[in-house]
């Protein structure tokens, strides 16, 4: 894998994480009002890998790249899962009073 040299992606990377970080403090300020954000956080963590697969298959990325998903993506699934299912009542009350 040949480097790239990019900074202004890495740049638009962090700040985008950045953001992140900011919307999941606010969905564990106030977790009965945090369905929707935390739906988009674990949209990302999913459809993350099926870019990773797909850059492997074409031969793009190495399998060693895989390790990126073990610790970025997968190991949340189960957390976002868990709270999505808890706070689905909270979310569909929400759209019910609106």
């Amino acid at each position: 894998m040949p480097l790239d040299n990019h900074p202004q992606i890495f740049a638009c990377l962090g700040m985008v994480v950045g953001l992140y970080g900011v919307l999941y403090l606010e969905v564990a300020r106030v977790p009965e009002r945090g369905w929707l954000l935390a739906f988009v956080g674990l949209t990302g963590k999913i459809l993350g890998p099926i870019g990773l697969i797909r850059l492997l298959l074409q031969g793009v990325w190495p399998p060693a790249t895989l390790v990126l998903c073990l610790t970025n993506d997968f190991i949340w699934w189960l957390p976002f899962y868990f709270y999505l299912r808890a706070a689905w009542p909270y979310f569909r009350e929400s759209l019910r009073a609106n």
